[in-house]
């Protein structure tokens, strides 16, 4: 069993940037695909983006330009560099980890989530 705690969430202009980690421990997530997802209060949770495991990236459209995934195996760790922060991306950040090492988008394929971070994001 994977355990995946975010951190580097918190209160930031419009414009600003933030990075979030996912540290994970328990099991490896070197051969699988990570996401981040986030959740706004009263909205459902939305994809962000995702990496495989060669690294390969993908992202919401909505993010696309703004926001870059990478990871570090060495650290069993994914992170989430946020630039040009928008009041819109104001949610619960939440990274997961995918049953394969496949890139997927879909929520439903990743089994292992995180607790979540809030990232607020004022006008």
């Amino acid at each position: 069993q994977v355990q995946l705690v975010e951190s580097g969430g918190g209160l930031v202009q419009a414009g600003g940037s933030l990075r979030l980690s996912c540290a994970a421990s328990g099991r490896t997530i070197s051969t699988y695909t990570m996401g981040w997802f986030r959740q706004a209060p009263g909205k459902e949770r939305e994809f962000v983006g995702a990496i495989s495991w060669t690294s390969s990236t993908y992202y919401a459209d909505s993010v696309k330009g703004r926001f870059t995934i990478s990871r570090d195996n060495a650290k069993n760790t994914m992170y989430l560099q946020m630039t040009s922060l928008k009041p819109e991306d104001t949610a619960v950040y939440y990274c997961a980890r995918a049953y394969t090492a496949v890139l997927t988008t879909e929520l439903s394929n990743f089994g292992s989530w995180g607790q979540g971070t809030q990232v607020t994001v004022s006008s």
